[in-house]
């Protein structure tokens, strides 16, 4: 009788868990297929309740490391060993890691350590700014996985750049599992009245942007001056909405509590443009064909902004102008950068194939 096969995904952000779900669903599909997951704790996160889980179909943890709310040394540090005596234990047939995050990171380097396979979804990915630390979790990552998932054809070239061609790895392009979540997931929610139309929706949470006073007192004014003319609809993280209270700025525009995945997929079907500083929104509000404004100086979806559909902000810059250009432009949104939304499928089949072949 053939030997059911395990899989383990390393998840420790509400973003990956996303992700995670979406993945687990191509899975199990699969025939004698264990695909247990293990949860960091990296992003304390309330809303990581039991109801996120049932919610999203995903399947809760196996384990909780509950490592969170340390340096990022020390982090990675303590989820490398948490890592490692979960995967001794289980010996999987293949770990899977996701982004760029610390516990991406720490559940490669673990599983590398234990000579596991490793594939990397969302590999190739370059903002080109090694001061971010996601950055360095991705490159690294990248260096030492077996199959390289690639979302867009940019990623692909990274690598090759890179010279990855050379090294003993697979690269893919598989499209991007975030689309397969986004026409998911955009079927459960219930749609809501979140703010008066039209409006924007905007979030902060990167550190590089929320620990400089100086940059969010200017993010905080081009906001409240862009509320004048557009509603500006802003969930803001406990953390964000602690550093714009320390400002001791006023704020003018609508700020309410963290939204849950559903409600966010929602709230970006009835915006009319995304203001932010998170990787992930950036692509989701491609998927929903609304324009962004990204509030950093770099972004590892380099496609979008060379599409005219992403625009970057550097301090100085008018919101207010950026946003009239956009609409009076409207953006093209005919290309698609991240395959059909059978990312996940493909994804499966081709870490099977592996395992079979290797294992």
């Amino acid at each position: 009788m053939e030997k059911t096969k395990k899989i383990i995904s390393i998840a420790g952000a509400r973003p990956q868990f996303v992700k995670t779900g979406i993945m687990h669903q191509s899975l199990v599909q699969h025939s004698r297929l264990q695909h247990l997951i293990i949860h960091t704790g990296q992003h304390y996160d309330a809303d990581m309740s039991g109801n996120f889980f049932h919610d999203l179909q995903i399947p809760p943890p196996a384990y909780n490391l509950n490592i969170n709310r340390l340096s990022h040394g020390a982090m990675t540090g303590r989820m490398l060993e948490a890592i490692e005596a979960v995967l001794m234990k289980e010996m999987p047939d293949m770990v899977l890691v996701y982004g760029d995050t610390n516990s991406t990171l720490a559940g490669a380097l673990a599983a590398k350590k234990l000579h596991l396979p490793i594939a990397h979804i969302e590999a190739g990915l370059r903002s080109f700014d090694n001061r971010m630390p996601e950055e360095i979790n991705r490159i690294l990552t990248d260096r030492i996985s077996n199959l390289l998932f690639c979302p867009t054809e940019q990623a692909i070239k990274n690598l090759e750049q890179e010279g990855y061609r050379h090294f003993d790895c697979e690269l893919y392009l598989s499209g991007d599992i975030m689309f397969d979540a986004a026409l998911h997931f955009s079927r459960l929610g219930q749609p809501k009245g979140f703010a008066a139309a039209p409006f924007l929706l905007t979030t902060l949470h990167r550190e590089e942007t929320i620990t400089s006073p100086g940059r969010l007192r200017h993010i905080v004014k081009e906001l409240n001056r862009l509320q004048q003319s557009i509603n500006i609809l802003f969930p803001a993280h406990p953390r964000t909405k602690a550093a714009l209270e320390n400002l001791e700025e006023e704020i003018c525009f609508m700020m309410v509590p963290p939204m849950g995945y559903l409600d966010m997929l929602q709230a970006l079907a009835q915006c009319s443009c995304v203001i932010t500083d998170s990787g992930g929104l950036q692509k989701e509000a491609y998927f929903f064909r609304k324009p962004c404004i990204t509030l950093r100086d770099t972004t590892e979806w380099t496609e979008l902004v060379n599409a005219g559909v992403n625009m970057l902000w550097k301090e100085g810059d008018s919101l207010a102008a950026l946003y009239t250009s956009f609409m009076e432009k409207g953006p093209d949104f005919s290309q698609a950068f991240y395959g059909t939304g059978k990312s996940c499928d493909f994804i499966a089949e081709k870490v099977l194939a592996f395992i079979n072949r290797t294992r």
